[in-house]
């Protein structure tokens, strides 16, 4: 303890031994009362030896997880208190997030982990001890107080938990997809059995479900309001931008107005349009809808547009270019992160659409997009059969959107280091 504070990372003697003192704590958590089982009172320690005579669960993992990390973190925090130094306490931060993870997961796996290992059958949450809580807290307050001794910020562990609500349902739906057994709702998390037929069943020609021909008619209409939309948006932000003309303010205020408006509110307006010239039930009727909304799109293209110097068009129409050249051979490349953010607002709006497809096309299943077909699998009548390949289809509809993201998010640097140096 001599070079104590004299070590690189700035090491406060104080937070050091609280969390050396909280880490052994959730140690002595793994020997405490868990929770109550049929046959009494039970530690996560004695419930994991019972565990390893059992036959292997995939929900034993999280208790596994949980007292190895805690025994680990324990060991680290008391090599910390004779030999400290970066690596160490840095693998003990590592091991104490962990071991707080696995801790706080037990309190969603228990029940999985009492059914399958048979120690308790109609286990609730409220019957875990004080036990587990004081396990989950010491961790805790051990991975805070060693986050501040290593000069970390904690600010991590928020990011961290928001991180996981956000891709909790992405995973749940994702084991769904791949699950084996039928059914709407189950009472544990991982699947028991795993399969690609729910994806296969979406496919087969013997399938009752034309999820083939939804995803291409969604396909085709994103594809084509893309393009279309995204022309229509940037052109109309370049002209609201770069030229004056008489009502330019008026026609701004009045797209203003009418955007202020939910779209839903003129559905019926539109279907009876498009019924009267005999459009309602098609596909084409998405893309043109779409596009007559599109140039209501402007604002942010045009606030972009405003932020690159007219010297730059000034110097073009000395050179002899027209407007029509300026905007195509140097806006446009200077622009590119606004072009990403506009073609993919274009794509998603279009391929995520339901409330108005589910109007224009009724029951004609074949024009269906696959928003309206995902969600006729969800009828109260169908949900208990189809929910599987409901959530097969989920991801394979995500699938187009986070492909585009990853292929287009580069733009974004690139196109804003371009109008810097614009």
């Amino acid at each position: 303890m001599g070079n104590f504070r004299k070590t690189v990372i700035g090491l406060n003697l104080k937070n050091h031994l609280k969390a050396v003192i909280a880490s052994i704590v959730s140690f002595i958590a793994l020997f405490l009362p868990y929770v109550d089982y049929a046959d009494g009172k039970k530690s996560v320690f004695s419930a994991l030896t019972y565990l390893l005579g059992k036959e292997f669960s995939a929900s034993y993992i999280f208790m596994y997880g949980a007292v190895i990390f805690a025994v680990l973190a324990f060991i680290f925090a008391v090599l910390s208190v004779f030999k400290t130094n970066v690596p160490l306490m840095k693998t003990w931060q590592c091991l104490q997030a962990f071991a707080t993870v696995f801790s706080g997961l037990l309190m969603f796996s228990t029940r999985s982990i009492c059914k399958a290992s048979g120690l308790s059958n109609d286990f609730l949450n409220k019957d875990l001890s004080f036990g587990y809580w004081i396990l989950f807290v010491a961790a805790l307050c051990a991975l805070v107080l060693v986050m501040n001794v290593t000069k970390t910020n904690v600010g991590y562990i928020a990011l961290t938990v928001l991180g996981v609500i956000w891709i909790f349902p992405i995973l749940w739906i994702v084991l769904t997809a791949f699950r084996a057994e039928q059914g709407y709702y189950v009472g544990y998390f991982i699947p028991r059995g795993f399969t690609f037929d729910n994806f296969i069943n979406l496919f087969t020609n013997n399938s009752v479900l034309p999820f083939a021909k939804w995803w291409l008619n969604t396909l085709i209409v994103a594809a084509c309001s893309c393009v279309i939309n995204t022309l229509i948006i940037l052109m109309t932000s370049y002209v609201l931008s770069r030229t004056r003309f008489a009502g330019r303010k008026a026609f701004m205020n009045i797209l203003m107005i009418i955007g202020l408006f939910p779209g839903f509110m003129s559905l019926i307006a539109v279907y009876n349009i498009l019924k009267g010239i005999g459009l309602n039930q098609s596909l084409l009727a998405l893309i043109v809808v779409g596009a007559a909304g599109a140039a209501m799109g402007y604002h942010v293209s045009k606030g972009f547009f405003d932020t690159i110097p007219k010297a730059i068009d000034e110097a073009a129409i000395i050179d002899g270019a027209s407007r029509f050249q300026i905007f195509l051979n140097v806006t446009l490349p200077l622009s590119k992160s606004i072009i990403v953010y506009t073609v993919l607002g274009s794509f998603l709006g279009a391929w995520s659409d339901y409330i108005f497809p589910s109007m224009l096309f009724g029951d004609k299943q074949s024009s269906y997009t696959v928003a309206v077909g995902l969600y006729w699998l969800t009828d109260f009548k169908r949900i208990d059969t189809y929910y599987t390949q409901f959530a097969a289809g989920a991801v394979i509809v995500a699938l187009p959107i986070v492909i585009l993201f990853v292929w287009l998010q580069r733009f974004y640097v690139e196109g804003l280091s371009g109008s810097v140096k614009g």
